[in-house]
């Protein structure tokens, strides 16, 4: 029970209302002059009881609650709808809390009684809610309103200064007059100026603001109520104000702390709580500018005033949304990256089981149209996964010495084709454009990925035109999270005259599935993969748009200007082939994954080679520890549990250095790092691959 039954049977015959509460603030039991004031509510809130009194009943009640919790008592005065009302919290063990609520007698304020005065007044909280008004001033404004900005054109007020009233009848100046009341209540009084008085001259700024003005950084003073008293030149052209306009009230200047502005404030006048820094963001620019507010509460004239210290804290807030924005790619990267390599062990399996199935099954056969379909969508789940792996930029690149003058003349008819008879395609080369090193396909690729969106973006039709330049930097360039590092460029830009990009997703472009193209119309990741190989071939893209204007992407690479270098073979997928005779080599392989593992030693043995199998690094190394087991050559994975590929392979090597290699991996050539260039007589086959190229590769090796 949170209220013994002795202290029930007393509170019981109460006159005035009593309640207590648990520690949820839930009620849980009422005497008979609660249960006529707020009828059935135990299970319920006591601020919900509350809801129909004044404004804002769960801060009074939180803070009545806390307050007894710590010194075992706790009372305050609160203007009610119909006069003032005083609640009493006791602490009621570790649990719970008694409530009583004693109404008082009206004192011509904020009360019934205010209602006899002639003269307009209203009760308001720290915050400007309107508590209560009285009935000469709803005549005077036609009817009961909620806030203080409602009532005045221009805020903060000052007691004994002239006022003007957004009366019902039009305009109305008055003098205003302010009280302060109860629980931190504000009673306002006006008088009515006569027509014909002449309006007094503006007053000269408080005192204050002189005391200040001439600091050298942006200082604001302001009350715990958020009542902003002064405001030095700097603060005023941070927060966006004309030196001539009015002062409003600080929580109409700055937002973004997450709960209300004038508790923070109201704790950092009474000490309580951390007077560390807050960034807060601007309220009254139309650009984007955040402000770190530093609070020190003084005492003058037996008030507590608050100095806040601004400083401009938008170059790091930038900062950081840049950064968090970094991390976000990085770990959608990884996370791609892990994806990929799983699912190119599991297409591994399934395109090579398909091989062998093939291999038993005659062109005319019945099942070899299905075997081919499985076949076919395995290489496009297989190019699936190579936009992933290419977005993480942890594939297997062919990187060569390119003349792009070459290959947009050549590629200019294909996407000619792609774009269709609506759209426009030009090209503007520059005639003395120096040559690049990277992979030819994906080059490709990435500009038919950014031609098919930018024909997309122009479904009546328009005009792509794709451009190259040669760039000199004579010093780095810094763009988005990006640096540039002095040189010279080969830049690549594909331009359309399209709908644009809105700003708010310009930052979201290159992730994964992100796409504004209807289901079914896209997967979101051409700008993704075009991005990861980008940056895999040590180049950079920047995209520029304006909605209803176009869009342009910008590919930057590295001039080369060494030698032409041979292309190197080009990976394809070999089809099966009848197995030639058994060449007589013993091959020792060591596959982590039961399928892959069982595809590729059934695929060798087709082709005549003695296979020895093994899970693990570990077994792999008993089986070579036997000076009689003859090994011509290891194809073995790279990731696996316990010893990767490279390590085990190293330590093979001591004993068995004439002993060649292949290295086989769902994830890119660079995932060896530099540990398999130091391993004499070792290739590379990336997963997913096929019967044949698995066979072919092996067969070079060992010759």
């Amino acid at each position: 029970k949170i209220i013994d039954a002795g202290a029930a049977a007393v509170a019981q015959h109460d006159a005035a209302p009593c309640l207590a509460t648990g520690p949820d603030g839930e009620i849980t039991w009422t005497n008979a002059a609660a249960g006529e004031r707020f009828g059935a509510v135990e299970g319920g809130t006591l601020a919900r009881a509350l809801g129909d009194l004044f404004a804002n009943p769960a801060a009074v009640v939180f803070r009545l609650q806390n307050r007894a919790a710590a010194t075992g008592a706790a009372q305050e005065e609160v203007v009610t709808r119909k006069g003032h009302l005083r609640l009493a919290a006791h602490r009621l063990g570790p649990r719970g809390c008694f409530w009583r609520f004693e109404e008082l007698a009206d004192r011509g304020g904020g009360g019934r009684g205010a209602d006899s005065l002639g003269l307009p007044m209203l009760t308001a909280s720290r915050t400007g809610t309107v508590l209560y008004m009285n009935e000469a001033l709803r005549n005077l404004l036609g009817g009961r309103v909620k806030t203080l900005d409602r009532i005045f054109t221009r805020l903060p007020l000052r007691s004994g200064e002239e006022v003007e009233i957004a009366a019902a009848a039009g305009p109305v100046r008055a003098l205003a007059g302010e009280i302060e009341g109860p629980a931190g209540r504000r009673e306002i009084y006006l008088l009515p100026v006569a027509e014909g008085t002449p309006s007094p001259a503006p007053a000269a700024p408080p005192a204050e603001a002189a005391g200040i003005e001439g600091l050298p950084v942006p200082v604001v003073r302001v009350l715990p109520d958020g009542r902003t008293l002064a405001a030095n030149r700097l603060a005023r052209d941070l927060l966006g104000l004309a030196p001539e306009a009015a002062l409003p009230v600080l929580p109409e200047l700055v937002d973004g702390l997450g709960r209300p502005l004038c508790d923070w404030l109201a704790e950092a006048a009474a000490g309580r709580g951390s007077l560390r820094p807050e960034v807060l963001r601007v309220a009254r620019r139309d650009d984007e500018v955040f402000v770190q507010v530093a609070l020190r509460p003084v005492a003058e004239a037996g008030r507590t005033v608050l100095v806040a210290v601004l400083t401009d804290a938008t170059a790091l807030k930038t900062l950081e949304a840049q950064f968090v924005q970094s991390q976000k790619m990085q770990a959608i990267g990884q996370l791609a990256g892990g994806i990929a390599h799983d699912f190119n062990n599991l297409l591994t399996a399934i395109a090579g089981h398909c091989d062998l199935l093939l291999l038993r099954h005659d062109p005319s056969d019945q099942d070899y149209a299905d075997l081919s379909q499985i076949q076919q969508n395995a290489n496009r789940a297989a190019s699936l996964v190579g936009q992933l792996l290419a977005f993480s930029r942890k594939q297997t690149l062919s990187p060569e010495v390119l003349d792009l003058r070459d290959l947009l003349a050549d590629l200019i008819h294909l996407l000619g084709r792609l774009v269709g008879q609506r759209v426009t395609l030009t090209l503007g080369a520059d005639p003395e454009l120096p040559a690049i090193r990277a992979d030819r396909r994906q080059f490709e690729q990435v500009l038919m990925n950014l031609v098919v969106n930018a024909r997309d973006a122009m479904p009546a039709g328009g005009e792509i035109r794709i451009e190259t330049e040669t760039l000199h930097l004579a010093e780095e360039l810094r763009r988005d999270n990006a640096v540039v590092a002095p040189g010279d460029y080969v830049v690549v830009r594909v331009c359309d005259a399209g709908e644009g990009i809105p700003p708010e997703r310009l930052a979201k472009i290159f992730e994964p599935f992100f796409t504004t193209k209807r289901p079914g119309e896209g997967t979101g990741l051409g700008l993704s993969m075009a991005y990861g190989i980008v940056k895999q071939s040590g180049g950079f893209i920047f995209v520029d748009s304006t909605v209803g204007v176009g869009t342009t992407f910008s590919l930057m690479f590295p001039a080369h200007h060494g030698p032409p270098l041979a292309a190197p073979a080009a990976a394809a997928r070999v089809a099966p082939e009848p197995p030639p005779p058994a060449p007589e080599a013993a091959i020792l392989l060591v596959e982590d994954e039961a399928p892959v593992r069982a595809f590729a030693a059934r695929a060798l043995r087709l082709r005549g080679y003695r296979v020895i199998e093994a899970e693990n690094a570990e077994a792999a190394l008993e089986v070579l520890a036997d000076p009689g087991v003859a090994v011509d050559l290891v194809v073995t994975d790279v990731v696996m549990p316990g010893m990767d590929g490279p390590s085990w392979v190293r330590e093979a090597l001591r004993e068995r250095p004439a002993l060649r290699v292949v290295f086989v991996s769902g994830y890119a050539e660079e995932a060896l790092s530099d540990a398999h260039t130091r391993i004499p007589n070792a290739v590379f086959l990336p997963k997913p691959f096929s019967l044949g190229e698995l066979t072919a590769t092996v067969q070079r090796q060992l010759h």
